[in-house]
């Protein structure tokens, strides 16, 4: 690795700075070692930092958080298209081509919006958890499901459960429910659904944003809501607004995108 690389950091997922998801971002190139990568994932302490490498007129990228790699990560795609078309490696009519270990993505720019092309996760509908859902996350679910890459999805009665829960992370690492979506319709907000994620299993207690979530979500809110169209609102902290829509086989997400700085790494 020479020295004098950049690593940008983005608030993804948001109009407003030190709102939505921070990404940490870097352009790299082959040379550069897995274990580097994460590496400096573990220094930047974010939830995801993405590495993308250019491969002619496509990028390879790849996601890491601080402890381990992960196969796709919206938040950090939407950040990494942000940088690319900000640098003018993309022209803001042009299409990004990305190969990710979960799937080929395609983003496109409209406008301030930068649309992500994801694929669509199945979801399989189980009984509810009667061993410590209520008393590991704090309400009893609806519904429950399972999804790709070890996710599970509760629906709960109300928006307030969503707002109220709050999971113990200890607890969750060693459950079937370490990595967890948790979500309701909208009651409130300007948005059709919300949602709050949990993935202590991979170092990261509660997602600020989590793009890739609405793989799963946005087919599932599309048939209980009849629309194929959406709006999402994540009640973390820091909060992010999302546009969804499902398109046949795949899921089109769509976010806005903040660069907080970029800094020389020197090693």
């Amino acid at each position: 690795m020479t020295n004098n690389k950049t690593i940008y950091q983005v608030d993804a997922f948001t109009e407003e700075v030190f709102k939505g998801n921070p990404a940490g971002v870097m352009i790299v190139d082959e040379s550069v070692s897995s274990q580097w990568m994460q590496n400096m994932a573990k220094e930047m302490n974010l939830s995801e930092t993405a590495f993308v490498i250019p491969k002619g007129e496509k990028f390879q990228i790849r996601y890491f958080t601080p402890t381990k790699e992960v196969p796709l990560c919206g938040h950090a795609t939407l950040a990494s298209s942000h940088i690319i078309y900000q640098n003018k490696l993309k022209k803001e009519d042009e299409t990004i081509e990305f190969e990710a270990r979960g799937g080929n993505l395609t983003i496109t720019k409209e406008g301030d919006w930068i649309k992500m092309v994801f694929p669509k996760y199945p979801l399989n509908k189980i009984d509810i958890p009667t061993n410590g859902f209520k008393t590991i996350v704090g309400f009893q679910p609806l519904e429950v499901y399972t999804s790709k890459y070890n996710w599970v999805v509760a629906v709960a009665e109300n928006e307030l459960q969503i707002v109220n829960a709050s999971p113990n992370f200890e607890q969750m690492k060693t459950s079937a429910f370490s990595h967890l979506m948790v979500t309701a319709k909208s009651d409130s907000y300007p948005a059709d659904f919300v949602v709050r994620c949990f993935v202590p299993g991979v170092g990261i207690n509660e997602d600020p944003v989590t793009g890739s979530a609405h793989c799963a979500l946005t087919p599932l809110w599309a048939e209980k809501l009849g629309k194929a169209e959406m709006d999402s609102l994540q009640l973390s902290k820091r909060t992010g607004k999302l546009k969804v829509k499902l398109a046949d086989n795949k899921v089109e997400i769509k976010g806005k995108a903040l660069t907080v700085f970029e800094a020389k790494v020197k090693v």
